[in-house]
Parts: structure tokens; sequence; C-alpha cells
């Protein structure tokens, strides 16, 4: 897998001969000729079955870069090919950079009923949008396919800016250097799925996320937003209170709080756009302490926290038998935007 990583790589330097044929996103390259095509709200796959064997490659929607191409691809393996799989750790190229774009490809391998199945990212990243793209196959042939596309691709994100990423704070959190320090900000994020399909997730675009801010001055805000495509509306979550750290204990005493419901855009279906104000949505506030600990991992560092009961802040997830709910680190940026017109 790290000699398929460097050819990979060695393609992307060589961009690109290939006719481009193609275009999706801010993407153009040449289709893999013989696979079968769909469009996703969130990627364009191809997929490939010849008796036992078969493959899938899949181009996501460009999101927002978190400004350097180690923390893109972290984020990306760890929401993309992480997920749903026991794979191994990347081996991973060197970044390379042309035209204004850097560019990083990892592998691993994992297990599906059996057969053993090479997996490749490719990230593409110009500090402001990322674009990703994955490769799953049970056999090498197929990833001459997937070579022949990354050779092909050209990026074009002219015009294109970043989603607000910090909703309607102009500010970001200020950040403390104290590697054992809560301050910050905290991002738990999930992707909606409807499932393997070989081992291969076929994410919908929607999402689930949860996120903290935690200020030095012990003030604390809480978002969620919830982007299913099996639902017709957007919920959306709103917290501010006052935290204290003891030890490992972080105990959460809300001021304010409320939610609500909201349309969609009806006429893109953008997950990165809200429609017109539904309805509100009872809101308890609740005090909470948790047992909370930090994880450093290839990934990043995330906060772990615990909690005794199910809350409406935290949903219904169980803190025993060692389970916990992880927050990524975010630094300054955030995933999720207010609703038009809120005001905190």
């Amino acid at each position: 897998m790290k000699k398929v990583s460097l050819i990979i790589t060695s393609l992307i330097i060589a961009i690109s001969t290939f006719a481009q044929k193609q275009t999706f996103d801010i993407v153009s390259y040449e289709s893999p000729k013989g696979w079968a095509e769909k469009q996703e709200t969130s990627a364009m796959s191809y997929s490939k079955v010849d008796g036992s064997n078969w493959a899938q490659i899949a181009i996501y929607n460009h999101t927002n870069s978190d400004g350097d191409i180690q923390a893109d691809f972290n984020k990306e393996w760890n929401e993309l090919m992480v997920a749903g799989k026991n794979i191994s750790a990347p081996e991973k190229t060197n970044p390379e950079t042309q035209d204004g774009w850097t560019v990083i490809s990892g592998s691993g391998t994992w297990q599906y009923n059996g057969a053993k199945v090479a997996s490749i990212l490719t990230v593409f990243s110009n500090n402001k949008v990322r674009l990703s793209v994955v490769c799953n196959a049970t056999a090498k042939a197929y990833l001459q396919d997937y070579l022949t596309l990354i050779g092909s691709l050209k990026l074009d994100a002219t015009g294109v800016t970043e989603s607000p990423g910090t909703g309607n704070n102009t500010t970001a959190p200020a950040q403390n250097n104290n590697s054992n320090s809560i301050a910050g900000t905290w991002i738990n994020s999930v992707s909606e799925s409807r499932g393997l399909l070989n081992g291969f997730n076929m994410y919908t675009g929607g999402y689930m996320r949860k996120e903290y801010v935690f200020k030095e001055d012990g003030t604390y805000m809480f978002r969620q937003k919830d982007w299913m495509a099996a639902r017709d509306n957007i919920y959306f979550a709103y917290e501010t209170g006052t935290y204290v750290v003891k030890g490992n204990q972080l105990t959460l005493t809300p001021k304010t709080g409320k939610a609500g419901w909201w349309n969609k855009d009806n006429v893109g279906h953008d997950v990165k756009k809200w429609g017109s104000y539904q309805k509100a949505e009872k809101y308890k506030l609740e005090t909470v302490t948790y047992a909370f600990q930090f994880e450093t991992s290839d990934y990043g560092k995330s906060l772990l926290l615990n909690y005794d009961k199910a809350t409406q802040r935290d949903g219904d997830h169980p803190s025993g038998n060692g389970q916990y709910t992880s927050y990524s680190r975010d630094e300054g940026k955030s995933r999720i935007d207010n609703p038009p017109g809120f005001k905190n």
C-alpha cells in the first residue's frame, strides 16, 4: 500500500494529460470506464464488481479547510475511513503542492466478510477548502483505475468561499497553550449513513454535530445542529452558562438555552443552507458533572466526557462500562452555523 501511495503522489505531480469528460463539485476528471456511476447528495460514486472482487471510488463535495493539510487529512481519515471499520493506521505520503493545492494520500487495510480490503484516501487542500477522494478495493487491478482518475483530476475553487465557520460569532474563542486545559473549541460530528455496501459507508450528506466552546473566563457555549437526509427539517439547540473544573471533574451550570426546528433549503437541498423557522422545541437546562480525560492520537487531541444520566444536551448515551462521548479539538474553527436571524 505504501508503494500505491507513492505512485499517487507521482501522478498528482504530473497532473494531467487525460481528457476531461466529467465534472462534479469543484473538480473535473476522466471517469473510470466500465464502472457504475451514482450521484449521491455528498459524493459522486463509482462501483465495479467482478465475481467475488469489488471496488468503489467516491469523490466527496468540498468542505472548509482547517488551514493545514495535515489537519485536513487527519479529519477526513477519521470521518471517512475509520467509521465502521477496523482499519490500520494510514501510511501517508509527504505533502506535495502544485497550482495552489497541496495533496496527501494515505492507505490502510481492513477485513470485510473475510476479504482483505485496501483503502486509499487522497485529500486536496488550498487552506480554504478541501476535497477528498476515496477508493476501497479487494484487488490491485482496480487501483490502476483510481490512479488514472486521480491523475486526470483538476480542481477549480474560483468563486468558492468558506462557509461561515463560527456562526454569528465574529471572534474565535481564546485558546490556552496549556495542553491540559479544557479551554477551546471541541466538536463531535457524526455523518449520516444508510449503512455499508460491500464495506463502503453510503453517506447521505446528512450529519449530527455538537460543539462546546469553553472560554478561559469560566463561561461556555454549547450548540447542536442536526441536518438529516431522513428528516424533513433541521434541529438546532443553543446553551450558555458557566463551568468549573476540579481534578478530572467538569461541572456545567447552564444559564440560558433554547432549541427549535427549521425548514430545509427546498430549492437546492443544500446541507449548508437554512430554510424558514418552523417552531420552538422545549429545552431543559440541566446542571451536569462529567468525568473527563484527554486522549491524543494521530488524528489530534480529543476530550472524552462521561456522564451518569441522559440529558437533553447529551442524549441517551450511557457512561457505564467505559463508554464516553468524544469531542475533537477544533483550533478556533466551528463546523456549526447559527440559523438566519438567530439571536444569542
